[in-house]
């Protein structure tokens, strides 16, 4: 009963949030620039659209990623954390 609660207060505060879904690496849902910047399509473990404003990104190499051509490619914001994990902040931009 608290589980659901607690799931339902978070969908109110967070009214973006994308369905659990982890998206093989072979299906982009980024563009060649972006990809390039994250050091390839080969450095990439996994990407998932979690909200409409963020892609997670994990990462094989984190020291690969190049976070001046990401912005240059139009990533507004990117968030670095551990393990290799990337927040990519888009907007509201359906596609980088």
């Amino acid at each position: 009963m608290f589980e659901k609660l607690q799931r339902a207060f978070w969908k109110a505060l967070t009214p973006d949030l994308i369905a659990e879904t982890v998206t093989a690496p072979t299906q982009n849902l980024l563009s060649a620039d972006v990809l390039s910047a994250l050091g390839g399509a080969d450095n990439l473990k996994s990407q998932q659209r979690v909200a409409l404003t963020r892609v997670r990104v994990q990462l094989q190499e984190a020291g690969r990623l190049d976070a001046a051509a990401l912005k240059a490619a139009g990533v507004p914001a990117v968030m670095v954390l551990a393990g290799g994990v990337v927040h990519l902040i888009t907007g509201l931009t359906p596609q980088l």
